[in-house]
């Protein structure tokens, strides 16, 4: 069993690496494990995408973001993101899952197994739990959504040319996706539950896709859902009754959302119907003893108010609570 660290960080994101930043900077041994690589959903979004913010709002570490576009790209970002770990010399253990956690204030042990099943257990006075949302979607429930045509994540348009494509969705990922797939050949339509495009769709995206809806060159059904999926085809339920559509591929852009039950098994209470976690608003200290909270599990099931914008703060705050219970 290894030695104990002041701190371990579960999630290496731009909000896990910023707490490790911060803790560190407050004089404390930090490590960071995660179970894909360095900032890993950052890695797995669309390898062309743009942020729809600017690139200053994504710093962390008090290191500035050089970047020659307004809107810096994904690639951008991760490059940023390791120098950032390189000049903190930040100890990252990638590729390595929590699968347990034991012990308790002063003494977690986590017990963790690496890409090859091996296990190993890591020791800390204090965890930072900042998992994220991304790997876990929103499953619909539906037959057929785990035929090998139906993705809930959009990389890249090209294997779609020419093919009936259907993307599930009204907010800004499925705008993106079906736009981007209808400029590159695909026959495309969108499916989404509610009356039109989301309201909150990026200011540049939501005239883009309303006007190819509105010219016919992207199908839409509004206030209809998908009820099954097939090798060929798929169901639609719409307001003018039940529907079957030719279709090769799916595109579920139906979100995601954090770990729950992960969180529930460190013992964290979830409240309400948003599942909110009990925690100090002051210190970001979850209702379990020396188990902190940062990003966007903040605000449980409402994922789209924390990003890297305001998540990237989050590690100041447990930085304060820390010295105050590491060096009491």
């Amino acid at each position: 069993m290894g030695n104990i660290v002041d701190v371990i960080v579960i999630g290496a994101g731009p909000t896990g690496l910023a707490c490790a930043i911060d803790a560190q900077k407050a004089g404390f041994s930090v490590e960071l494990i995660e179970k894909g690589c360095l900032c890993n959903s950052l890695f797995h979004y669309p390898s062309h995408m743009t942020f729809f913010t600017t690139p200053e709002l994504l710093e962390i570490g008090d290191i500035p973001f050089p970047s020659p576009n307004p809107k810096p790209t994904r690639n951008e970002a991760l490059q940023y993101y390791r120098l950032v770990a390189h000049h903190y010399k930040l100890a990252v253990h990638a590729y390595e899952r929590v699968e347990r956690v034991t012990g308790s204030d002063g003494e977690f042990s986590l017990h963790t197994v690496d890409q090859y099943e091996r296990p190993n257990v890591r020791r800390a006075r204090k965890l930072i739990i900042a998992t994220g949302y991304y790997d876990l979607p929103n499953y619909m429930g539906i037959p057929g959504e785990e035929l090998p045509k139906v993705f809930h994540y959009y990389n890249d348009p090209h294997p779609y040319y020419g093919l009936d494509v259907v993307v599930i969705g009204g907010k800004n990922s499925a705008a993106i996706a079906a736009l981007e797939l209808w400029r590159n050949g695909a026959r495309v339509t969108l499916v989404h539950r509610d009356a039109g495009i989301h309201r909150y769709v990026k200011y540049w995206i939501k005239p883009d896709i309303e006007n190819r809806i509105k010219k016919g060159e992207i199908t839409a059904y509004f206030e209809s859902r998908v009820t099954r999926i097939e090798p060929d085809t798929i169901t639609l339920e719409t307001p003018r009754g039940e529907l079957l559509l030719a279709n090769n591929f799916v595109f579920a852009m139906t979100g995601y959302h954090p770990d729950f039950n992960f969180l529930r098994e460190l013992g964290i209470e979830l409240t309400g119907d948003d599942l909110l976690p009990v925690m100090d608003p002051k210190t970001l200290e979850s209702n379990v003893a020396g188990i902190y909270l940062a990003g966007v599990i903040v605000a449980g099931s409402r994922t789209s108010e924390i990003f890297i914008e305001n998540g990237r703060f989050h590690g100041r705050l447990i930085a304060e609570g820390l010295k105050s219970a590491l060096k009491a």
